[in-house]
C-alpha cells in the first residue's frame, strides 16, 4: 500500500509537469503571457510546485528571454502589444503637460490683455512716472527744510548786521 500512494503521487507529479510543459509551450508559440502566476493558473497547479521543480520553472525563464519559435517575423507578441501600450501612455502622458502648460500660457496672456483693454491697470511707464514723482516730493519737502532753516539763519545775520551797523553809528 506505500508503494502504491508513492506511484500514485509520482504519477500525479507526472501529470502536472505534461500540462506544465505543455502550457509553455503553447504559451511560446501563441504569445500568451509567459510568467510563473500564468503558467500555473493555465497548468491548473501552484506556484510553490514550479519552485519545487527547478527545471520546470527554468523551462519558464528561458521561454521569457527567448525569442518565439513558430511565429512569423511580423506578429504581435503580448511583449510587443505592451511596450506600444506603455509607449502610447508615455505620450498620452506628454501631450496632456504640454497642453496644460499651453492653456496656461494662453490664459495668462489673455488675461493681461483684458486688464490692459479694461482700463483698471495703469501702463507700467505710468506707474514709473509715479513713483519718480513721490520721489521728486520728498525731496521738495527736503528741499523746504533746508530753505527754511537757511532763511532763518539770514535773518539771523541780518539783524546781527543792523545791531553792528546801529553800534557803529553810536559811536560816531
Amino acid at each position: 500500500m506505500p508503494g502504491s500512494m508513492i506511484q500514485g503521487r509520482q504519477a500525479d507529479s507526472a501529470r502536472r509537469r505534461q500540462r506544465v510543459m505543455k502550457v509553455v509551450s503553447t504559451a511560446r508559440h501563441d504569445g500568451s503571457e509567459l510568467s510563473v502566476s500564468a503558467i500555473a493558473r493555465a497548468a491548473g497547479v501552484d506556484r510553490s510546485f514550479l519552485y519545487r521543480h527547478r527545471d520546470l520553472l527554468a523551462q519558464i525563464r528561458t521561454a521569457q528571454t527567448s525569442p518565439p519559435g513558430d511565429r512569423a517575423a511580423g506578429s504581435v507578441t503580448t511583449a510587443s502589444l505592451k511596450a506600444d501600450l506603455a509607449n502610447s501612455q508615455a505620450r498620452i502622458a506628454r501631450l496632456v503637460a504640454h497642453n496644460k502648460q499651453l492653456e496656461r500660457k494662453l490664459s495668462e496672456l489673455l488675461g493681461d490683455q483684458a486688464w490692459k483693454e479694461s482700463g483698471l491697470g495703469a501702463p507700467p511707464n505710468i506707474e514709473a512716472l509715479q513713483s519718480q514723482i513721490i520721489g521728486l516730493e520728498q525731496q521738495v519737502v527736503e528741499l523746504v527744510d533746508q530753505l527754511s532753516e537757511r532763511e532763518q539763519e539770514l535773518d539771523a545775520a541780518r539783524a546781527a548786521n543792523r545791531e553792528l551797523f546801529a553800534n557803529m553809528n553810536k559811536r560816531i
